[in-house]
This record gives structure tokens, C-alpha cells and sequence, in this order.
């Protein structure tokens, strides 16, 4: 199971991309990333000590739980630095208002039904659909990317093609 794991954590961080962040966000980011480091990887360090002080390593169940563990602890820190290493922090002040770009609030409709509803495009850390918020990643937000006011999108969705047009742009 644990080489499962590193194989999808080397999977998914095999090709770096941007990342983009508020400055919100990456302070929350940094600060998560230090935690790991400075409270969550001397833990884990005391247990192995703890448990190799109790015997035979061959048969030692707790002792080859807390080097799973800390396989996994620096794998996530090395994720995370790969991620900060490509961030970006993305300045509101310097925005066009005229075309959708991240942070931008967009209200679309859709053409088939006339239902109206209102997204904040963010970085992928921030998203959460009960705020509203929408990954710039996700289908809906990569069609909205570089569009104006009146401009008429497809999205492709898991049930076929809707298509929306922008109501409104905002910040």
C-alpha cells in the first residue's frame, strides 16, 4: 500500500505547473508547510526513536508504522515545496475587470434553462463550491478564461455540452 501511495504522489508531481495563490492563501500555505516541519516531522522522529527502543526492529508493528509514517509525512513536504516553488502570487490591484482572469466574480447563465448563478474564479487551494468559489482549473472556469461581458461559452460537462453566457464581470 505505501508504494502505492509514493507512486501517485511521483505521479502527480512529476510535471510542475504554476500555482497560483492570494496572499491570503500562501501565508496559509507557508505556514502548513512549516507546521509539517517543525511539529509534525520531530514527532514522528521521537516515535521511531520510541519504538526502536522496544526491540527487535524485525517484528516492531509500531516501529515500521512510523517510518510509513514518515515516508508519507516527507513526501507531503516535498509536494508542497515543489508547489511553492512554482507559486505565484496573483495582485488583484493589476486586473483588467473587462475580461474573466482569476479572482475575477463572474455571473453566467445558462442558455438552455436560464438558470443564473454567480463564481469567483481562485487558485485551486481556495476552491470550494458551497462559497461559490471555483478552481480556475475546472471545466466551467477554463471556458470562462480571457472572455468578455456577452461572450457566449461551451462547457463541456460529465452529462454533454451546456452553454453559458457571461452576465457580468467583477472583483
Amino acid at each position: 500500500m505505501f508504494c502505492r501511495g509514493i507512486l501517485f504522489l511521483f505521479k502527480t508531481t512529476a510535471m510542475s505547473q504554476i500555482n497560483y495563490f492570494t496572499e491570503e492563501s500562501l501565508k496559509k500555505f507557508k505556514d502548513d508547510l512549516h507546521h509539517l516541519k517543525t511539529v509534525e516531522r520531530p514527532s514522528i522522529s521521537k516515535q521511531i526513536a520510541e519504538a526502536r527502543d522496544k526491540g527487535d526492529l524485525s517484528e516492531n508493528a509500531e516501529y515500521d508504522a512510523a517510518k510509513d509514517a514518515q515516508g508519507l509525512l516527507e513526501l507531503k513536504i516535498a509536494k508542497m515545496e515543489e508547489v511553492l516553488a512554482n507559486a505565484r502570487l496573483v495582485d488583484e490591484t493589476q486586473m483588467d475587470n473587462s475580461k474573466v482572469f482569476i479572482l475575477s466574480k463572474v455571473k453566467i447563465k445558462n442558455s438552455a434553462n436560464g438558470a443564473q448563478m454567480n463564481y469567483t474564479l481562485v487558485p485551486e487551494t481556495e476552491a470550494n463550491l458551497k462559497e461559490g468559489k471555483i478552481s480556475v482549473d475546472s471545466p466551467i472556469a477554463k471556458a470562462l478564461l480571457g472572455k468578455k461581458v456577452g461572450d457566449k461559452v461551451d462547457v463541456k460537462v460529465p452529462s454533454g455540452m451546456v452553454k453559458f453566457e457571461i452576465i457580468e464581470i467583477s472583483r
